[in-house]
């Protein structure tokens, strides 16, 4: 060490806390690395992402190498600022303690907490740097890591522990994109961002859910004189309807509007069997089939609206594929003028919203805000009774969650009318 200048002994130094500094920083970005985005980029070309892939898929002999390098940097630092200290002040004691303490100190800090922590924070911009520098150090350090893994290996077998020779990546649930989606999808815009979520949504939802309900499903009755099919033909609002026989749950066929109206510019005498012959086959379907397999099965069968029954076989609604595709994209389409005045509420400046009862729980949680559980009744009049357990003769109000419910109308059974109250926000203690 005499015959060593002291500034190279010192640059020596520096240099091993460098080094260990760059495999501390390396070994924390590669763990952090956005993992899709490197995919990405390596469909792309990028020779950087190629190599830090690579080294991905080697995990275990990565760690090791990181391992190693960062042991022998670190002891040669010590033994290094040890024998400088010996050689400026002497053999002593307190020297040779003084000096261990400050190279570790200095080690801890410049050499492992910092660049570990700069490596998690700049993740992405350090790892395809690095990469270049490990991947050739990893091919030529296999024979010292092969010599290691014996030790390494047989005492993993002692503790019954089988070595593998890469770590598995763990595959993402469906929950666990959609929460990756919601936390890292700020570069992706809203309204595509909204579809994705959307799409995640359809198995966790029936037909059920977004059907048009019986009462409100607009069809055509062949037991009706021809004069009264005709003006309805005239005046619907819908370009196919559900043809029954009588009763509602004796579904017989799809009516193509357009080719019924054809019929009534003829001269000859109509009767029930010329609409009866333009009837397509009904397409029906359970009501708790999830919507993404409603969706498969119009796919499938090459069909876009289907009647939902129960398990008993009964008309319980409608659904189209619109309605499915409005699930996923948003609502595009306005059938008839009462859905043009569903589709419009919300809260007045009074901080009020007047409902018919008919109206969906999830299309008053989607525009108000709201909150209502939708596992049990599907429309508010459902909810209502279900809460009230009875229908009630004179206006009456009940808070549903934090929401104010004032049953303004009922009729022929049902609660016709309500006015919700928007619920006071809640402020932080």
């Amino acid at each position: 060490m005499d015959t060593v200048p002291l500034w190279a002994q010192f640059a020596a130094l520096a240099f091993l806390i460098l080094a260990s500094a760059f495999f501390a920083m390396a070994e924390t970005a590669l763990m952090a690395a956005n993992r899709f985005r490197l995919r990405h980029q390596a469909k792309r070309g990028s020779r950087r992402a190629i190599a830090t892939l690579w080294l991905l898929e080697r995990t275990e002999q990565l760690l090791s190498l990181v391992l190693v390098a960062n042991t022998l940097l670190n002891a040669m630092a010590i033994a290094l600022a040890t024998a400088i200290a010996i050689t400026q002040f002497g053999l002593e004691q307190h020297v040779i303690l003084l000096s261990t303490v400050i190279v570790v100190f200095i080690l801890i800090v410049l050499a492992e907490i910092s660049p570990k922590i700069m490596g998690a924070r700049y993740a992405d911009q350090i790892v395809l740097p690095a990469s270049l520098v490990l991947r050739p150090l990893l091919s030529v350090s296999k024979p010292l890591l092969w010599f290691v893994h014996l030790f390494v290996n047989t005492l993993l077998r002692l503790f019954r522990i089988k070595p593998t020779g890469q770590i598995q990546e763990g595959k993402l649930s469906p929950d666990e994109l959609r929460s990756v989606l919601l936390e890292n999808g700020s570069f992706i815009p809203k309204k595509h961002k909204s579809i994705l979520l959307n799409l995640f949504d359809l198995d966790t939802i029936s037909v059920e859910d977004i059907m048009t309900p019986r009462a409100q499903i607009e069809a055509l009755d062949l037991a009706m004189p021809v004069e009264e099919i005709k003006s309805q033909l005239t005046t619907c609002f819908h370009n196919k309807l559900p043809v029954y026989d009588g009763e509602i749950n004796q579904i017989v066929g799809i009516l193509h509007v357009r080719k019924a109206i054809a019929l009534l510019n003829e001269d000859d005498e109509l009767t029930v069997e010329h609409f009866r012959k333009l009837l397509s086959e009904p397409f029906f379907i359970p009501q708790d089939t999830p919507a993404f397999a409603a969706l498969q099965n119009f796919q499938e069968n090459k069909e876009r609206l289907a009647i939902v029954v129960d398990e008993y076989g009964e008309v319980q609604g409608l659904v189209t594929l619109d309605d499915i595709i409005e699930e996923m994209i948003g609502e595009f389409t306005t059938s008839t003028p009462s859905a043009a005045r569903a589709d419009s509420f919300g809260w007045d400046e009074h901080g009020e919203c007047l409902l018919e009862g008919s109206t969906a729980l999830r299309d008053i949680n989607k525009r108000l805000g709201l909150n209502f559980l939708l596992d049990g009744p599907k429309t508010l009049n459902g909810l209502l009774l279900e809460v009230l357990q009875d229908i009630p003769d004179a206006p009456i109000s009940v808070k549903v969650g934090n929401c104010i419910v004032e049953v303004v109308q009922a009729q022929d059974q049902a609660i016709k009318v309500v006015k919700l109250r928007r619920p006071e926000p809640r402020h932080a203690e």
